[in-house]
């Protein structure tokens, strides 16, 4: 269709729009992200001009019209619903396949997708206001888009630009075919926007955001670093993946865990699908609405997982500025000038009134720059101008055995993430994945740098080889749990800390969920596939994790008041579980949040007369008594479901609750999309797994929206129906997608 009827101020409105933005809007502080002046979202042109721009529209549309006359290619994907939604999809190439698959996620998780590209486009203001605004400045502010416009068809294959350019047009189908669905003006979506979201997104899994907001506090946060002490980083908070290899197994299989921590709804929430072409994908797992590759999952000879691990790579740098000359920074024995761009953020102001926040973006050498009220700072971070990402991910899908996976891990254009994989050929390895910077030794870098000293300024990145990672280790099973990359299996199996550089900062922080499950192997010779997930569904604090002795000094305090003595006897007849009968936890867990959230944030955990007051507090206002039984708060469901649901906020059966509804914590984040995959001794593929809610976001009506809540509460998996056999009878839906190129 040539749009040549559309109103020109639109037309001059969107052709202001920014094009690309996050997945979520992070608040910063005023002074960075609010307007310093207004205009006019657009001027007006002549009479005379708005006629010879509507005419070139009109036979610009045209000329595409006639060219798609010409040429009869289409994109083409066949799909097919399997009993839980869940789609099947196949197309003659790559590209037919991901224009089928984004056709698929747009019918399941529109709404969410229509929500989320406003953000990755830095337009989000112009649509929500002030908040999609503070969005926005991020984007201008590292570029993002300059990047992608310099370098999208200099750095990405042709074959992966098709793809994502395929993927694309396949949410531009549904939307064609799907009006009244569209209530955002976003359209058309491009391949840019697929790959701008993997760029900015990726960001806030190693924790940048979290750097930024440091910077623009009121104080300034760290001191410049004198040589040549290292701190450690803030670490995260969930994700398990788990492998055993056949010489632990108990019959000779190859197993595989893929639990991945997240949102349980939302732009970051699994989404589940399996796509396959001729030319080489057959992959399932989980992925994001609006990524075009599986994040998690296996394909017929490989399986990995993912989980987070936030590796120290950001670096801030406090500029010295020229004591009478604007916008001067010293570099060595030079005065540079900052880069300065001034940019035009679109914001909707009471919900319906247009304007346009002039703001400042700063750059030098080192990176993006911001002003605070205590300096300048530079900010350096890896994956800069990075925008490869989605060519990893399928490099990743496609590939057919170890070997091939792991040199597409190796291309590292993925910043973070561990992975584990196990396969086929019955190899299980591990690899502390990190685009980590070379840098200068002695330095404490992750305090502040002088950004006067070139030699800080890192150029580089560890080669691959030079990470921690392990290949079936002598102990045969990994544990990865957001915790040291140093103790992910038995001693004597797990990479040698002092064989790597200092000054990256490795994590060491131990979770409950590392500790308690390398206890759970050290009890077993052997594990069986029950085992194995009796390991995975594991709801219990270990007796050795660091916030039970915050446990105990809470229980050992002297207190006359008897509501507290109560609730401390409470807490001495815990045994650390959170099954839904356990009549401790509530208060318990609620005690170890405090610690938790205190250890994650590097602070000193509150005191624990204010933590026992507090928790008695929130559990009697929640339930009404101090004893409820954990079943009784802690619940899972979405619309009218709330079901009882055992595991808790670092367990391996991890349920983190972030909404209180009148009488219970509403699970929001923890165990998603999870599986067990599983080669057995003669190489035989079998795959179970269970999905938090029903793969369909948007319509509480629909049938799979929560059609798998009580199978995942009751910790019950399904086949995944990965093969044409096994899905055989369980198709529902059988149907094809098209469009022209």
């Amino acid at each position: 269709m040539v749009y040549c009827s559309i109103a020109l101020p639109q037309l001059f409105h969107r052709s202001r729009s920014y094009f690309s933005r996050s997945y979520c809007s992070r608040s910063y502080t005023q002074h960075s992200c609010f307007p310093r002046s207004y205009s006019l979202p657009f001027a007006l042109p002549s009479p005379q001009l708005k006629v010879w721009l509507t005419l070139f529209v009109c036979l610009a549309g045209l000329t595409t019209l006639n060219a798609q006359a010409n040429d009869s290619t289409k994109w083409q994907a066949t799909i097919e619903r399997d009993r839980w939604g869940v789609p099947h999809i196949y197309g003659k190439t790559d590209a037919d396949a991901a224009f089928g698959l984004a056709y698929a996620q747009a019918e399941d998780t529109w709404d969410v997708l229509q929500n989320t590209i406003p953000y990755y486009r830095g337009n989000a203001g112009a649509l929500f206001g002030p908040d999609g605004a503070r969005s926005d400045f991020l984007v201008h502010w590292l570029n993002l888009w300059g990047t992608l416009d310099a370098r999208y068809e200099q750095d990405l294959s042709p074959a992966t630009r098709r793809y994502v350019e395929a993927f694309a047009a396949g949410f531009n189908q549904f939307a064609a075919d799907n009006p009244k669905r569209v209530t955002l003006d976003i359209l058309p979506i491009t391949g840019k926007d697929i790959v701008a979201a993997h760029m900015l997104r990726h960001l806030f899994f190693y924790g940048f955001d979290k750097t930024v907001k440091e910077v623009l506090g009121d104080k300034q946060a760290q001191p410049v670093s004198p040589p040549p002490v290292v701190a450690q980083p803030h670490q995260p908070t969930g994700s398990n993946a788990i492998a055993v290899g056949p010489g632990r197994s108990s019959d000779g299989s190859t197993m595989l865990i893929i639990n991945s921590h997240q949102p349980l709804t939302g732009p970051v929430a699994w989404y589940e699908a399996h796509v396959q072409s001729d030319e080489g994908l057959n992959v399932m797992g989980g992925l994001f609405p609006g990524a075009p590759a599986v994040g998690v999952g296996f394909t017929p000879t490989t399986a990995w997982g993912a989980t987070v691990n936030q590796p120290d790579l950001v670096d801030v740098y406090k500029l010295e500025m020229h004591p009478s000359e604007d916008y001067l920074y010293r570099y060595d024995n030079q005065w540079l000038e900052l880069e300065r761009k001034e940019v035009d953020i679109d914001v909707l102001i009471w919900g319906f009134i247009p304007w346009s926040a002039t703001e400042t973006v700063y750059r030098s050498v080192h990176g993006p720059v911001l002003e605070s009220p205590h300096g300048w700072y530079a900010v350096r971070y890896a994956g800069m101008d990075e925008l490869r990402q989605v060519e990893q991910w399928l490099a990743m899908n496609k590939a057919r055995n170890f070997e091939e996976w792991r040199a597409a891990v190796a291309l590292s254009y993925i910043q973070s993430f561990n992975f584990v994989y196990a396969g086929k050929d019955q190899t299980i390895y591990f690899v502390h994945n990190s685009t980590m910077p070379k840098r200068a030794r002695g330095w404490q870098w992750q305090q502040y740098l002088p950004g006067d000293r070139s030699e800080l300024v890192w150029q580089s990145y560890l080669p691959f080889n030079e990470l921690p990672q392990v290949e079936n280790p002598p102990s045969g099973f990994i544990l990865s749990t957001n915790q040291s990359p140093f103790h992910i299996s038995a001693p004597g199996s797990n990479p040698d800390i002092s064989a790597y550089p200092k000054e990256s900062g490795w994590p060491t922080r131990m979770t409950n969920r590392a500790v308690r499950g390398l206890e759970l192997f050290e009890t077993l010779k052997t594990v069986s596939p029950e085992q194995l997930l009796a390991i995975k569904h594991d709801n219990q604090y270990s007796p050795n994790y660091r916030g039970m002795q915050y446990l105990q000094s809470v229980f050992a305090l002297s207190v006359e008041d008897p509501t507290l003595a109560s609730a401390q006897l409470i807490l001495r007849r815990w045994n650390g579980a959170t099954d839904i009968d356990n009549r401790s936890a509530p208060l318990g867990v609620c005690v170890l949040l405090a610690e938790w959230d205190a250890e994650r944030n590097g602070v000193q955990p509150p005191a624990p007369i204010d933590v026992l007051k507090d928790c008695v507090d929130k559990v009697k206002t929640l339930a009404g008594r101090l004893d409820p039984t954990w079943g009784d708060v802690n619940r899972h469901g979405r619309a009218d479901v709330h079901l009882p649901l055992a595991g808790g906020p670092d367990t391996l059966r991890a349920a983190y609750a972030g909404e209180d509804h009148e009488d219970h914590r509403h699970v929001t984040a923890g165990d998603g999309l999870y599986y067990l995959v599983r080669w057995d001794s003669t190489g035989q593929q079998e795959i179970l797994g269970v999905h938090q809610y029903g793969n369909h976001f948007d319509d509480p009506n629909h049938p799979h929206y929560q059609d798998q809540v009580e199978d995942y509460v009751a910790e019950k998996l399904h086949p995944a129906l990965f093969t044409a056999e096994q899905r055989r009878e369980a198709i529902t839906k059988t149907y094809t997608v098209t469009q022209s190129r």
